[in-house]
């Protein structure tokens, strides 16, 4: 079991490294499919050695039971139709409107633990979400779209929402009895052949790139997956997938940052204002349980 103290250093490792997502989607000029299929088959292939010259891991993919297969790919399509459907969000509706409908991850995770595990939700937990989530409000509400076409846009951006939420919470389940490398391993090359066969039905092309474009599409597997999601498979096995999702909310946050710093995009006094409210609501969600307890 992780201490307090390290579980949040490796919470914060893995925000700041998916934080950086935003900038490398940007750099990268490809269709949002393609950009998501290597993303996630890049970080699979650097995880393959480890796997194979594991023999843990190895008895680990030979013991596995049909159960956990089921729950593996369900797991790979819920991550692979997160990307599809917020990718496409994108298409329809406006950035902040689909990264603030996207942050309600924690709310879904909250509802599956109290739902699915019947966990009790603590009211501190409860209001620090909804702290953080009125900073996401007020650093997108700038740019919020009303429309026909941009309604099924924010549709998409919270299914989007509640699927990588799903993909959280049954990776909890997952590894209670899977190492790390084992579930990510196999959970990537589900979505990559989910995301594979998906571009091949739009007709997107997988060559034909620009270098800058295939170094953006490895930092995305190295930086953001390995060292974002990959993180925070590590942590499923000692803490619920809401401790997981209300730490990415840190992500508004590392990505305004990096932009100001890399992209010299200035920070507006909302933007400013939100990030104050969202880490408040982190510290009330982290810090207010512990004190009690």
């Amino acid at each position: 079991m992780y201490s307090n103290l390290k579980t949040y250093i490796i919470l914060f490792i893995g925000v700041f490294a998916l934080s950086t997502s935003a900038i490398f989607v940007k750099i990268a000029d490809a269709p949002a499919p393609i950009i998501a299929f290597y993303r996630l088959l890049t970080a699979g292939v650097v995880l393959l050695p480890f796997f194979l010259c594991s023999r843990s891991c190895r008895a680990e993919f030979k013991a596995l039971q049909p159960k956990q297969w089921g729950q593996i790919v369900a797991a790979g399509f819920c991550l692979a139709l997160h990307y599809v459907m917020w990718f496409e969000s994108l298409n329809y509706t406006s950035i902040a409107s689909s990264t603030v409908l996207v942050s309600l991850q924690p709310l879904f995770s909250l509802a599956f633990e109290r739902f699915f595990s019947r966990k009790k939700v603590a009211p501190s937990a409860l209001v620090g979400v909804a702290i953080a989530l009125v900073g996401c409000f007020i650093i997108g509400s700038g740019d919020f779209q009303i429309s026909g076409l941009s309604l099924w846009g924010d549709i998409l951006a919270f299914l989007a929402a509640g699927v990588i939420s799903l993909y959280f919470f049954v990776g909890s389940s997952v590894r209670q009895r899977t190492s790390t490398v084992t579930y990510s391993v196999l959970s990537y090359g589900v979505s990559a052949v989910i995301l594979a066969a998906y571009s091949l039905i739009r007709g997107d092309s997988f060559v034909g790139y620009t270098p800058t474009t295939w170094l953006a599409f490895l930092g995305l597997a190295l930086i953001c997956t390995i060292g974002g999601h990959f993180v925070f498979n590590v942590l499923l096995k000692d803490v619920p997938a809401s401790f997981v999702t209300m730490s990415i909310l840190g992500e508004p946050i590392g990505t305004c940052i990096l932009a100001y710093f890399l992209l010299h995009e200035s920070i507006a006094p909302q933007q400013l204002l939100g990030i104050v409210i969202i880490m408040a609501g982190m510290a009330v969600f982290f810090i207010l349980p512990n004190r009690k307890k």
